[in-house]
């Protein structure tokens, strides 16, 4: 899970973990602006404040590493 996420030039790996049904319509609006579409889905984005934002708003949907 990600916890309380700063900006900064890293490239983040985000996984989608849970589903997002009876999750509330921002949480869900939040995932597809990250791109995601369905559990086991991945993304790559860099670390700045909006995507930080955004990992801040549903960090028990998603799962966060760092990407290679």
């Amino acid at each position: 899970m990600a916890k309380n996420l700063t900006p900064s030039d890293a490239k983040l790996e985000i996984t989608q973990i849970k589903g997002v049904i009876g999750a509330k319509q921002n949480q869900i609006a939040t995932l597809r602006s990250l791109g995601l579409k369905r559990i086991g889905h991945t993304v790559v984005r860099t670390a700045d404040a909006v995507t930080v934002g955004y990992l801040n708003t549903v960090p028990h949907l998603v799962n966060v590493e760092e990407a290679k």
